[in-house]
């Protein structure tokens, strides 16, 4: 159903408005804004200690500790990712709900005992069990909390927001491995997860400080939301029935599963291609900088031009980056990958967080957000046992790597399909949304 006048009227008048704050210079946006932003950095920073980058660095314990092959260690893994996208779908709708700041306290007190967990565990078969709480409450909750609510806190400045709070998950990768690979000859792996429960708790004050004046979603719905396609909020059901939807899943799927792939299995490729992994691994510091650099430029891309501009060409780098990694010989080929790669790593962090709220409205964005969530937890799931797997059935990982420069290039056709289907539907009498094409 369109939406009355009236309230076009006044969605117009919320983003006229907020339209001053993207026009806003960014010093004076960050200094009016700070709390919001570093609240949302926070919690994306602190979701390091479920990231597939900080666990990976235990992995070698581990395995030595419960006698696990590096296949049951991948098993393992894809089991406890997969049941933590599953439970993302029914837990996003909390954020629709519930203050920021009260689901942001509970996910990080759960993060906490979830780093216990994995510290005190001396059974193999509870192994599944502490990499789902671990990923379910970091890698899940605390990014969909942090994206969610720069999503419906901010309009216009919608794509700045989201890169400034994306920084935190940056940060997290470009320190917290060094620092704590850096500590282990020192403590036992298990004291280390026991300091990175403390970091979460640790976390708590901070936040409630920052977010001491937070929004409740429930009581400032008409002062805080944002209308999607047709001028309305969609629900989550009327989304999973929209063809957009789908046209979109293999995007939103691509970057987590082959990107998780990738750093997945570094080692075995870099002895396929003869570089050596310290050599390969040094271009990290590129990888993170140009990541940073892509976060900015497709928020203030989101901002000028809107998500439907932007979106077709978000996923063109990592056809490049693969195509380099698959047919590259010399080590420049792959650094020059990681660099490119980087391109897409950036927007992933600001594109699909705002594609939610642009084309679904932000009423039930929580809801809406969890099932891309849960689709990209679940790429990060299946990606390194599916690259493990055909390489065991003799497929090697070049052959696989010029196979996901194939798949990058079929989801980008599925995103341009979505969109001309959205153009053509509105253009049949549909109601426009204004900034949407």
């Amino acid at each position: 159903m369109a939406a009355t006048p009236d309230r076009r009227a006044s969605g117009l008048a919320l983003r006229g408005g907020a339209a001053q704050s993207g026009r806003m210079p960014l010093l004076r946006f960050l200094r009016e804004n700070s709390a919001w932003l570093l609240a949302g950095g926070l919690l994306t920073f602190l979701s390091s200690f479920g990231q597939t980058f900080f666990i990976s660095i235990f992995a070698g314990d581990i395995r030595a500790e419960f006698g696990l092959s590096h296949g049951a260690w991948g098993g393992i893994y894809t089991i406890g990712t997969t049941l933590s996208a599953m439970l993302m779908v029914g837990a996003g709708a909390l954020t629709d709900r519930f203050r920021s700041r009260v689901l942001g306290t509970l996910a990080l007190v759960c993060l906490a005992a979830a780093c216990v967990g994995m510290a005190a565990n001396h059974s193999a078969w509870l192994l599944p069990l502490a990499i789902l709480a671990l990923r379910f409450f970091g890698q899940g909750m605390m990014g969909l909390i942090a994206m969610v609510s720069m999503s419906r806190w901010f309009v216009a400045a919608r794509g700045r927001a989201l890169s400034l709070a994306g920084l935190g998950v940056t940060l997290g990768q470009a320190i917290l491995p060094v620092i704590f690979v850096a500590l282990m000859p020192i403590l036992p792996w298990r004291m280390l997860w026991l300091l990175a429960g403390g970091i979460a708790l640790c976390g708590i004050p901070v936040l409630l400080m920052l977010l001491r004046k937070e929004r409740t979603p429930q009581s400032h719905t008409h002062e805080s939301e944002s209308a999607g396609m047709e001028g309305r909020h969609w629900t989550r059901g009327e989304v999973l029935r929209h063809p957009l939807f789908w046209m979109m899943a293999p995007a939103l799927m691509g970057p987590p599963a082959f990107g998780t792939a990738l750093f997945f299995q570094q080692v075995h490729f870099t002895e396929v291609k003869g570089w050596a992994l310290i050599d390969f691994v040094a271009f990290m510091p590129l990888f993170t900088a140009v990541t940073v650099v892509s976060m900015m430029l497709s928020g203030a891309a989101i901002d000028r031009f809107g998500t439907a501009r932007v979106l077709p060409f978000y996923l063109v780098p990592c056809v490049v980056a693969f195509a380099l990694f698959g047919a590259g010989g010399p080590l420049w080929t792959g650094a020059l990958g990681l660099a490119v790669m980087a391109l897409t790593q950036g927007a992933q962090a600001t594109l699909p967080n705002a594609f939610w709220a642009e084309f679904f409205g932000t009423r039930y964005l929580g809801a809406i957000k969890s099932m891309g969530t849960a689709i990209m937890v679940f790429g990060t799931a299946i990606g390194p046992g599916l690259t493990g797997g055909l390489i065991d059935a003799g497929i090697g990982i070049e052959a696989q790597f010029l196979g996901v420069a194939v798949y990058f290039v079929l989801a980008i056709a599925g995103i341009l399909a979505g969109l001309s289907f959205v153009r053509t539907r509105a253009a049949a009498g549909a109601p426009e949304r204004p900034g949407l094409y």
